[in-house]
């Protein structure tokens, strides 16, 4: 079976065809995912079992002639920090190395509804921290393009698993560029939604204000059904909210570009294809004018203390006591807790949860956290200000095209800059709709559109006009 060009309205056609069963799908990507792992290595787990047990379910019911949803019996693939019921749930750590969760995430139980066969968990940068899947505890994801280069991160397992035709979708998260930067990488398409927008329930926390989760997919038809599937009000996530129904799109835009976004600095190969999209859209009848965000050059050191600040607190819950790694030999509780923690968390989670700890303790939280707070909330008015006058906001997901493994690993700075055009949409809470544009030398290059809150479907309309002239 050829899966190198299926999409999620080819697998239903397909299947209400009956061209070919759920089963033979699902156990086609899962021959494929074992024969091609020690190469890609997107998967930590495969769920074989329950993935065949979840097509059978949706054959049962195409046999008995009743419809299907839209999801029903594609084959996806979920990011290794959501949690799904009786599966590992590592977050590619040390110290959940052997944790298996107790339950469905909000957005797995809305894909079970709708009969979508999960195939197994990606691999990801440990805890969602990094952008290239370097740190994680279990191995190098590699970019399906180019196997010397990083896929992104750090949700790069769930955006190679698409890019290798492993899956037809996936999940991932996004905290300061976690979807966007992958899909960018590994030429797919991944969407950020709003804040609010999709239930965080069962998604292990790393910055609870910035978290979300969002699909990744191989065009803007298959991220927009996977969102439409996972949105909506959660009683297990007081910041979700009813998403009202899409109104019809206008045809043509206002978009703005961020004179900020297009500086010294960005690899100019990546600026000069984007510009070429940005003169087809003009071409086609949208408005391009140039806007300001004032303050996007803060939202960098912004970021990394609100980001670090929410990790310390959150991971504070792994000590070794309740569930994952517990060092018990010798000692008392302090050192479990030191030995168990020091032991199961890498570097980078190391780093980030000293620097968050520094950034509130006593004598800096209001010189450091508080003041990061006023700033993020110039950043939202900047964005408030610029959608008073534009659709949408185009501009580039990464400065730098996807680069090979082990060069920048060794120098945080250099690594955190990989997120800079991407951090102040989850700083504003806006939706941001990656997608590719173009190639430089053979490998993947992308853009984001970005768009007010829940507006979403703005951003997928624009996405179909970008996807249709590459």
């Amino acid at each position: 079976m050829e899966l190198s060009d299926f999409t999620i309205n080819q697998v239903h056609e397909g299947l209400v065809g009956k061209k070919f069963s759920a089963a033979e799908l699902a156990d086609a990507y899962l021959d494929k995912i074992e024969k091609e792992n020690e190469e890609i290595f997107a998967f930590l787990s495969l769920a074989r079992d329950s993935a065949m047990r979840q097509a059978k379910e949706v054959d049962d019911k195409i046999k008995n002639g009743e419809k299907i949803p839209l999801l029903a019996g594609v084959p996806m693939a979920i990011k290794d920090n959501i949690m799904v019921e009786r599966q590992k749930c590592t977050s590619a750590s040390k110290i959940l190395e052997n944790y298996a969760a107790s339950y469905d995430a909000a957005v797995i139980k809305k894909l079970k509804n709708r009969g979508a066969v999960i195939l197994g968990k990606t691999n990801m940068d440990e805890f969602a921290m990094g952008s290239s899947t370097e740190t994680s505890a279990f191995g190098q994801t590699r970019n399906p393009r180019d196997t010397k280069r990083v896929p992104g991160g750090s949700s790069g397992g769930s955006a190679a698993a698409v890019a290798a035709n492993q899956c037809v979708a996936a999940l991932g998260s996004d905290t300061g560029g976690s979807i966007r930067q992958p899909a960018c990488f590994c030429g797919v398409a991944g969407l950020k939604p709003t804040y609010g927008a999709v239930s965080r329930h069962g998604c292990t926390a790393f910055g609870s204000s910035l978290d979300q989760i969002g699909p990744l997919a191989k065009n803007v038809d298959d991220v927009q059904a996977v969102f439409e599937a996972i949105c909506g009000k959660d009683e297990m996530d007081s910041t979700s909210i009813d998403i009202a129904p899409d109104s019809v799109p206008k045809r043509t835009h206002k978009i703005g570009i961020p004179k900020e976004y297009f500086i010294e600095g960005i690899d100019p190969r990546i600026e000069s294809v984007i510009r070429a999209k940005l003169k087809e859209l003009q071409e086609k009848g949208n408005e391009i004018v140039e806007i300001s965000l004032p303050h996007s050059e803060y939202a960098l050191a912004c970021y990394y203390i609100i980001a670090t600040s929410e990790a310390g607190s959150n991971l504070a819950r792994f000590d070794g006591i309740r569930y994952g790694r517990s060092e018990q030999e010798g000692g008392g509780i302090d050192d479990i807790y030191l030995e168990s923690r020091g032991k199961g968390f890498g570097a980078e989670v190391r780093r980030r949860i000293m620097l968050g700890t520094y950034v509130l303790s006593a004598g800096y939280y209001d010189a450091y956290y508080v003041r990061a707070q006023k700033v993020r909330n110039l950043i939202k008015r900047d964005f408030d200000r610029a959608f008073e006058i534009v659709d949408a906001i185009i501009a580039p997901v990464s400065p730098v095209m996807p680069f090979e493994i082990g060069e920048k690993f060794n120098d945080p700075l250099q690594m955190y800059l990989a997120d800079i055009f991407t951090i102040s949409a989850n700083l504003a809470a806006v939706p941001s709709l990656a997608l590719a544009c173009g190639e430089v030398e053979g490998l993947p290059t992308g853009l984001q559109i970005m768009g007010k809150h829940f507006d979403e479907a703005t951003l997928f309309a624009i996405g179909r006009t970008v996807e249709n002239q590459n």
